[in-house]
């Protein structure tokens, strides 16, 4: 048995000391070729050459940007039995794929976890969202938004590339700041499309979850599709109003993780979809597993059941 692990040096909570004590440990475990990421998408790249070089697993150290370039190598032209197994190590500041799956968020640990599952064939078999926009096509592990979600994260990468950490209380004040100054909260930009249902429109914001949670502020998962799941099909949160006090009880229910409806019609929300099309009357900015994708004009997103083997 053979495994390629893909490391992001830069990642934002491990050290090269770090690091090291997790590639020893995987090496002694197993048969192990370790390669450091230099530029983006080489993730993607290296997953892709593995799966061509019939390695079994693939095991990625990094964020969840990392992971999700590594599974859309993995499953570039191609999916099914053939595929590598896919393990992942938390590195990032957020992590959701590798705590979705149970693993700890520590990577020391989830690296003991992994090798655990690599000796006795601890895997499970997960679904993933396809993205489909302005041409392209994109995997997702976790999740996919456009509006102001997707907003806040363009501007977090605005402050990293001017060296600013991605701390928990940073993404709050830029959320905060995003929400009051620079969003618009008057004019919604979204409609909601499904085959054989009417048209949803005047919607500010669409999240979709392929699982729970949606994301972690440090140790507290904030949840808007608590039914959200890897065996399941796609969940949206769409609220068709940014007003404060509407804000506020989304924040509330997402914090609480709670699966009852909103109180009020002024939110749509989908449970096990298959596909949902999303139309933008203007360029609206768009997320997938918390990497920003640009501005599109119109966004579809599909259920790809049992789609990949992952480590667990």
């Amino acid at each position: 048995m053979r495994a390629m692990l893909i490391v992001n040096p830069n990642a934002t909570t491990t050290t090269p000391r770090t690091r090291e004590v997790i590639i020893r440990a995987i090496s002694s475990a197993i048969d192990t070729t370790v390669i450091d990421t230099t530029h983006r998408l080489h993730a993607s790249d290296l997953a892709r050459q593995a799966r061509r070089d019939k390695i079994d697993i693939v095991l990625t150290l990094g964020g969840d940007g990392t992971v999700n370039e590594a599974v859309n190598g993995l499953l570039a032209d191609v999916t099914g039995p053939s595929l590598p197994t896919l393990g992942t190590i938390p590195g990032g500041s957020a992590n959701v794929f590798a705590r979705s799956l149970g693993l700890s968020e520590d990577p020391v640990d989830a690296t003991a976890e992994l090798i655990e599952a690599i000796s006795h064939g601890h895997r499970r078999t997960i679904g993933l969202g396809k993205a489909e926009f302005n041409g392209l096509s994109r995997y997702f592990m976790c999740n996919a938004g456009l509006g102001i979600d997707a907003e806040i994260i363009e501007e977090m990468d605005r402050q990293r590339e001017k060296g600013m950490s991605a701390t928990p209380a940073r993404y709050v004040g830029t959320a905060l700041n995003q929400y009051f100054v620079k969003t618009e909260r008057r004019e919604p930009a979204l409609t909601i499309e499904r085959p054989g249902v009417d048209p949803v429109t005047g919607v500010f914001l669409a999240i979709i979850q392929n699982s729970s949670p949606w994301t972690y502020l440090g140790p507290i998962a904030v949840d808007p599709c608590p039914r959200a799941s890897f065996d399941t099909g796609l969940d949206l949160f769409a609220p068709r109003s940014l007003g404060v006090l509407h804000t506020v009880n989304y924040v509330q229910r997402m914090l609480l993780r709670q699966r009852s409806k909103y109180p009020f019609g002024g939110v749509l929300t989908l449970h096990d979809q298959t596909s949902i099309r999303i139309a933008a009357s203007r360029p609206t900015s768009l997320q997938i597993d918390g990497e920003s994708a640009g501005s599109v004009s119109a966004l579809t997103v599909t259920s790809i059941p049992a789609a990949l083997t992952v480590l667990v």
